[in-house]
């Protein structure tokens, strides 16, 4: 049977991103997001629910990322669900589900801060060409 692991977000960064270097020195950021549905329950009334997410950004988009993006900035990220596992220091097994980007775009254009086009940046061994902006600020939650 086939797989297919593609996750496709928009939403706002809760707090600014977590730019570190591994050992071997290569860039990663952690961009936490919100991400907000808004929805009818089936009495009428206007529901509103919010998803966290952990999304991992490897190489130059991790340092575009820690350099432009800050609290509150929408983004816009394409990637893939992976699940870590490990265990903490009193031997406790811990699990995360989280979303590593391949693609990432800047979706602050407009509030006098950095263009999507300008920084929006994707994987190199991905290729092919950058993902479109959707929708007006408007759609974006918060």
């Amino acid at each position: 049977m086939p797989n297919f692991n593609k996750v496709f977000l928009m939403g706002n960064l809760t707090k600014d991103p977590e730019l570190r270097y591994t050992a071997g020195g290569a860039p990663v950021a952690n961009l936490r997001m919100a991400i907000n549905r808004v929805y009818q329950s089936q009495s009428g009334e206007k529901k509103e629910d919010v998803c966290f997410v952990t999304v991992v950004v490897w190489r130059k988009q991790a340092e575009s990322a820690g350099e432009y993006l800050k609290k509150g900035d929408p983004l816009f990220v394409e990637g893939r669900l992976q699940s870590r596992t490990w265990e903490t220091d009193d031997k406790q097994k811990r699990t995360i589900m989280e979303v590593v980007a391949e693609r990432i775009q800047f979706l602050n254009r407009g509030k006098g801060g950095a263009s999507s086009e300008g920084f929006q940046e994707h994987v190199e061994e991905e290729g092919g060409s950058p993902a479109p902006a959707s929708g007006s600020e408007e759609d974006i939650p918060f």
